[in-house]
């Protein structure tokens, strides 16, 4: 029985814990080069024209301090928007579609692998410069 109750809860615990992407990290470190002219992440990550992404998983939409966000952006935060990888992957796939008015100039990744492959660098990134 008290195995039982263990097993439960450890698939519980299990289930609530968020996906990982399937995707390549080394993959999309590559694609994330392209992002790299706007953003920074990893060690010593400075905003740029676009916020550093340390720590993004998890982190409200609009809400890093030392960044000037669109009112857009700020909106989708004030509206409960967190940045999972789920919603990382909506937003990069139509950045203009998924929040209107956002001050991001990329049409997004197009490609399911890329978008894929990038969401698996950001975690990888973004969990290790969080540490």
């Amino acid at each position: 029985m008290r195995i039982s109750i263990l097993l439960a809860a450890v698939l519980m615990a299990a289930s609530a814990m968020p996906a990982r992407s399937e995707g390549d990290v080394a993959k999309g470190e590559t694609v994330f080069k392209r992002c790299s002219a706007c953003h920074a992440i990893g060690e010593g990550a400075k905003n740029k024209v676009g916020p550093q992404l340390n720590a993004i998983i998890g982190r409200t939409a609009g809400s890093l301090p030392d960044f000037n966000y669109s009112n857009a952006m700020k909106k989708a935060g004030e509206e409960g928007q967190i940045w999972t990888s789920e919603e990382l992957k909506a937003f990069l796939s139509a950045p203009k579609k998924k929040i209107p008015g956002n001050k991001m100039s990329s049409a997004g990744v197009s490609k399911p692998a890329d978008l894929d492959n990038l969401i698996a660098y950001i975690e990888s990134a973004s969990q290790s410069s969080a540490d």
